[in-house]
């Protein structure tokens, strides 16, 4: 018997009225014959973590960059956390966990360097090409820039998942809304444990009117946002939090913009990462043939020399950008004999 078969019949045995069931998948883009292990949503998955973009995600900030110390963040710890998050959540609700996890490992992969001070630099630099965000762009890796042009051929669940994770979106299955939640879930949580790591807050500088709610340490505000999201989205077809809880976590965000993502500190950083970026930008839009080969064959095969620079700087590790602005901006150190 086909492994794959077993498990499709397995997941229509338990899993709930309202899941997505991989036998049921809109398919993909390029037909291709089914794996005889594995289901089309767990086939996914593992493409995701093989592929090089989930790789670079653990040089690429989160919130703090160039953060001294091992213990931080970075965009694929954060990844992961997101995974966990929405798969306790998945698997409580009887919603398909190998769906929710691709869409998680995938969410982020499209992410600029140096965090959303990156994203933002980009998305100026192409105002008048229509703008850049990484939600898009992480269904542009999947679709177009791994495997040497190929993408990874994933399933049309999955590929929705990745595009509409953001608040603005609107995910076409639960196990999308999930990750989405999970994302918000995740970042304030752990963003908050980094910004009293780093010094930045201290644990008594949250407002009473969510550690009443919520707790005071960030594995009690996981476990009870991810509770009171089980609660209250059990057997209903929608992922919702309580009134309450939902105010608190807006509370929290809005606390975190006010007192972290937009403090002195942080945008003095920013400022120099989006120096970066601008400069790197501009660099390439004159020397598009110093990029990679791989970037250099989109352009043969028809890609703008924009979108194509605009690749280029969104795959980049914060370290990788750094070392290219040092090598094309900053003099280095000679002697006369």
């Amino acid at each position: 018997m086909e492994y794959r078969l077993f498990q499709e019949q397995l997941e229509d045995q338990t899993l709930g009225r309202f899941a997505t069931r991989s036998a049921n998948s809109k398919g993909r883009e390029r037909q291709e014959e089914a794996c005889d292990i594995r289901t089309d949503f767990q086939r996914d998955r593992d493409r995701i973590i093989h592929c090089k973009a989930f790789r670079r995600m653990k040089h690429k900030t989160q919130v703090f960059i160039s953060p001294e110390g091992d213990h931080y963040r970075t965009r694929l710890t954060h990844t992961l956390e997101v995974a966990q998050i929405a798969r306790s959540i998945a698997r409580a609700l009887r919603l398909n966990e190998d769906l929710t996890e691709a869409i998680a490992l995938g969410h982020d992969l499209g992410h600029t360097p140096f965090g959303h001070a990156g994203e933002r630099k980009l998305d100026e630099l192409c105002k008048d090409r229509g703008g850049f965000s990484h939600n898009e762009q992480s269904l542009r890796v999947v679709d177009r820039l791994e495997k040497d042009g190929a993408g990874l051929n994933l399933t049309w669940e999955v590929r929705d998942g990745i595009l509409h994770h953001r608040t603005s979106g609107t995910p076409a299955t639960l196990e999308g809304k999930i990750v989405q939640l999970s994302d918000k879930i995740a970042y304030t949580n752990h963003d908050i444990d980094d910004a009293i790591r780093a010094g930045m807050l201290r644990a008594e500088d949250i407002p009473l009117e969510f550690v009443s709610v919520i707790g005071n340490t960030s594995s009690k505000r996981i476990n009870a946002m991810i509770r009171d999201t089980i609660c209250h989205s059990e057997g209903i077809c929608d992922i919702r939090m309580s009134e309450q809880m939902r105010e608190a976590l807006q509370g929290l965000r809005a606390f975190m913009f006010r007192n972290v993502y937009h403090s002195e500190i942080a945008l003095r950083e920013h400022k120099k990462a989006e120096k970066i970026v601008e400069d790197l930008f501009a660099y390439y839009m004159t020397h598009p043939s110093e990029m990679e080969g791989e970037f250099l064959r989109l352009m043969e095969e028809g890609e703008s020399v924009e979108k194509t620079v605009t690749d280029y700087i969104a795959c980049m590790t914060d370290r990788f950008a750094v070392a290219r602005f040092q090598k094309l901006f900053i003099p280095e150190a000679w002697s006369v004999v």
